[in-house]
This record gives structure tokens, C-alpha cells and sequence, in this order.
């Protein structure tokens, strides 16, 4: 096996999702307790905020938060609303730029140049909810310090001392890890760092591509994930020869049916994608000046190709804290339901938190943007105040593509919940189309494509509840319109009883 296929093929091991969210949250009896590790202790501790800052050293900080992305911004708005942001809190990033909304990365960001693309400071935090846009400058008149460019390479617990790239020592009374995930890559050895080979995590990843899709010609997209749907669909906008490849049989194969994957891909081929199924690749070959031209695959053919793009997930990015506890099940960072580590005065949220997913009695990490803005609001509320309930998180991923100016149909869709059990599909994709999951007779999570408003703020509500529904009487619904009133009603009966 090729080393591509088998980190591939690793890859989407860890994707599958037969038994729910697999990638964040597998089922194992080791992970069915409400705390995740029985060799983790996560002692409770009390901290005195009344010493204000300005009594510190230089290097001292009474609140650091190490991270730059979504997860950031939002704790930033969380302590300026408890009034203990200014001259106090000390945010660290490897980033030139204030924290941003990351999803517009591989969405508007990548529009046209001649469609209006996404551009800071347009999506900064906390715009992506209808907050503030929190650029530079809120930081500053908020008195907050903001560290760019420089990541923590080494942490000292008991000196509560982080070390930063450029030498900086910096002592704080409480942290917050948020450093987000890193892409997976392919080795170097074979291509993976060729010029033209592209990878997204940052607004510099997006900017590099951005200049690669100006001059290309024929693009080839690795991995049917929800990078690869969405740069290949931004590419559609280029106007560009786009493929798709991947070793799995369908798009999405942690969350799509295959029912509802083959429509989607349908959609894409309308639109001038070509897909490349279940195969594995060599390597990437490159000409005589040293750029990518070729995907070579595991039976020795070759797809052309000026620029690449690499999609096949991320990593937590938990170096330099594997000393504050990790979980060795789903990756990252352990925590407990309000995201303290096993080191008192330290806490990780967003997607390098291992927390309790507490509706489904397991251990999850999610890598969405949802789950970092409320991760890190419930983290420091946490720190801050008396608030001691449990993160209590519904899971949620959605995706919209094609959303361009000329684009002659939008993509957007949304799911709660969690996908275990047999599935309902309702609807003709015209454009509408709802799948269930229905688990032991009971509702457990739901996906929905071009929804209105009103239907899209029903789906939490019906995943949360999971109310007890008839399989036979949801198949016989005429229209995605009806399937969800059935849904609906069988919450309302539920509620009376």
C-alpha cells in the first residue's frame, strides 16, 4: 500500500461514522462516563481576581489565552462583558491578524475576484453570530494585548511561565489553550511541499491559493471532505477543469448517506466537476522548474494538474501542552465539563478540547466553528462568575457553496444531532431535500438542504428532543415540508405528555 493510501485510508478509518460522529466522538465503553478519564483528576481551585494588573511586571499577565482563531475572539468578547479584559488579558497567536471567522476561508474567501470575495476586515470575530466586529483596534480601546506572529513553544506549569517563539516569558495567573488544528499533509518526500501544492488552515494558506488559482488551469482537489466540497466548488466559480479525489466511495462518508452524497454529486458534476473515486495516490509529480504538474496514482496512471489541493482533515494542535493531559481516543486536550485540564488554572476550548459530549454520555472533539464560539463563552463564563452547569453541546455542521454572484444554485445545508440508526430521506433535491436518523424509535439527529429560516431553527429543537417518531408514518410524507410538521408534532406530543 502507497504511503498516501495508507494515511488516506488511516484518515478515513477515523472518519467513519457508523457508529455517529466517529471523527470527535467515538462509542466505547471506556467513554460512556460523564468524566472522560478515570486516570485524570480535575481538581476544583479558587483564584482571587482582585489584584489588578497593572501591579504585575512586564511579563506578568493575569489571563492568557494562547490561539489565535474563532475560539479567541469570542472568550475576548466574554471577558470584556464581565468588565475583566482591560490591562488584564494577554491573547498569543502565531497569526499576523486579529482572530477571524475561519469557515469564510474555504467559502467566500475563495469567490472570484470579479463576485465580491470575502476579505479582512469583513469577518472578523464575532460578525459570523451578528456581533462586533472585533478588528485590531477593538482589541487596543479594549486594553487587551495582543502577542502576533509569535507562537508559545514551551509551557512550565509550576512557574505558570509560557515561552514564546521569539523568546518572550510570559507568567500567567490563569490560561486558556485555544490553538485550533493544523492540516494533514503529505510528505515531503513525495510532493507534499511542491509549489502549486496548497493547503488551508489561515488567511496566508487562502492568500498562496488564491494566487495559484489565478493563473491555473486544471485543479485537482484531494479529499471528499467539506474542504474538498467547498474549494471545488469554489474553483466551479474560476471556471477552472476542477477533480476531485479521494479513496472512499462517496463524498462525505462521515455524514452523507450514500442516498444523499450521490445527489450532491450529481449537483457538482452538472456543474463541470469530474469525480475519481476509491483510489490511492503515489505521489505528486513535479516539471523542470520545480512545480506540481501530476497526481500519480497507486496503479501507476497520472492525472494533470497545475495546482492541488490537499483536504484530508487536520491535527489538534496540542503541542506544547501534552502536559496538561491528553486524550488518546479522539485527540487533543482533555477537559471536564466546564474545560479545566487536569492542571488547576488551566483550561483548552474549541477544537483542541477533548470534553464530555454530555446529550450522548461520551467523549468528543469537535472541530466546528460552533462549537469554539461556545466553548470558549462557556469556559470563561466559567472562570469568571458562579457558573458551574456542564457544557450541554448539540452537535451541528452545515456547509454553503456556490454561493457567488452567477451562480445558478446556492448549496446550503445544515444538521443537528447525531447520526446513528436507519435513515428517512424526503424530497426530490428540487432544491429541497431532509434526511433523519432514527435510532430505537426515537429522533436522533437531522440534515436539511435549502431550508427556509424557519425550518432551519426547527432542527435543533427536534434533535435536542429526540421525541419518539413512526418510521413507516415519516416515509409516506409527500414533502420535506411534511416530513418536518410529522417531526414537529411528535415533539408537541411529547411536551403534553
Amino acid at each position: 500500500m502507497s504511503p498516501v493510501r495508507k494515511a488516506m485510508a488511516s484518515l478515513s478509518n477515523s472518519l467513519q461514522l457508523k457508529h455517529g460522529l466517529a471523527l470527535w466522538c467515538p462509542h466505547s465503553s471506556s467513554l460512556t462516563r460523564p468524566h472522560p478519564s478515570s486516570s485524570i483528576r480535575f481538581r476544583s481551585f479558587h483564584r482571587n481576581f482582585v489584584v489588578a494588573s497593572s501591579s504585575f511586571s512586564n511579563d506578568n499577565r493575569e489571563f492568557v489565552i494562547v490561539g489565535g482563531g474563532n475560539a479567541a475572539g469570542y472568550a475576548a468578547r466574554t471577558f470584556v462583558e464581565h468588565g475583566m479584559a482591560d490591562g488584564r488579558l494577554c491573547i498569543v497567536s502565531k497569526e499576523a491578524y486579529a482572530p477571524y471567522e475561519r469557515p469564510a476561508l474555504t467559502k467566500g474567501y475563495l469567490f472570484p475576484l470579479d463576485t465580491k470575495p470575502a476579505r479582512l476586515p469583513g469577518f472578523h470575530t464575532c460578525v459570523g453570530s451578528g456581533g462586533e466586529r472585533q478588528t485590531p483596534e477593538w482589541y487596543k480601546e479594549k486594553g487587551i494585548e495582543m502577542i502576533y506572529e509569535d507562537p508559545v513553544i514551551s509551557i512550565d506549569t509550576e512557574k505558570q511561565t509560557l515561552t514564546t517563539n521569539s523568546g518572550k516569558l510570559l507568567k500567567y495567573g490563569s490560561l486558556i489553550i485555544s490553538t485550533v488544528c493544523t492540516a494533514s499533509r503529505f510528505p515531503g518526500k513525495i510532493g507534499g511541499n511542491l509549489p502549486g501544492v496548497h493547503y488551508i488552515r489561515d488567511v496566508a494558506d487562502a492568500d498562496s491559493l488564491i494566487s495559484s488559482l489565478e493563473k491555473a488551469q486544471k485543479v485537482v482537489i484531494v479529499g471528499g471532505d467539506y474542504i474538498g466540497m467547498e474549494v471545488a466548488a469554489a474553483a466551479v466559480g474560476w471556471k477552472l477543469d476542477t477533480m476531485i479525489i479521494f479513496p472512499e466511495n462517496q463524498l462525505l462518508q462521515r455524514l452523507f448517506t450514500p442516498s444523499l452524497a450521490q445527489r450532491y454529486e450529481e449537483l457538482y458534476k452538472e456543474n463541470g466537476v469530474k469525480f475519481l473515486k476509491g483510489v490511492s495516490i503515489k505521489n505528486l509529480e513535479a516539471g523542470s522548474d520545480g512545480r506540481v504538474t501530476a497526481v500519480k496514482l497507486g496503479d501507476g496512471s497520472t492525472i494533470e494538474a497545475d495546482t492541488i489541493i490537499i483536504g484530508i482533515g487536520a491535527k489538534p494542535a496540542v503541542s506544547p501542552f501534552e502536559v496538561v493531559g491528553l486524550n488518546d481516543t479522539v485527540g487533543g486536550i482533555q477537559v471536564d465539563g466546564l474545560f479545566r485540564t487536569s492542571v488547576p488554572g488551566i483550561f483548552a476550548v474549541g477544537d483542541v478540547a477533548a470534553f464530555p459530549l454530555k446529550m450522548y454520555d461520551r467523549v468528543a472533539r469537535v472541530e466546528h466553528v460552533d462549537h469554539a464560539r461556545q466553548s470558549a463563552q462557556h469556559c470563561v463564563k466559567a472562570l469568571l462568575s458562579a457558573q458551574t452547569h456542564t457544557y450541554d453541546y448539540l452537535p451541528y455542521f452545515y456547509s454553503r457553496v456556490f454561493e457567488y454572484e452567477g451562480s445558478p444554485r446556492k448549496v446550503w445545508w445544515q444538521f443537528f444531532g447525531d447520526n446513528v440508526g436507519e435513515t428517512v430521506e424526503i424530497g426530490n433535491f428540487d432544491p429541497k431535500v431532509a434526511t433523519f436518523w432514527i435510532d430505537s424509535g426515537k429522533l436522533k439527529g437531522v440534515l436539511l438542504e435549502s431550508g427556509s429560516a424557519e425550518e432551519f431553527k426547527l432542527l435543533p429543537e427536534l434533535a435536542r428532543s429526540q421525541p419518539s417518531i413512526d418510521k413507516a408514518i415519516l416515509q409516506k410524507a409527500s414533502s420535506v415540508e411534511e416530513a418536518l410538521e410529522i417531526a414537529k408534532a411528535s415533539v408537541l406530543v411529547e411536551q403534553k405528555a
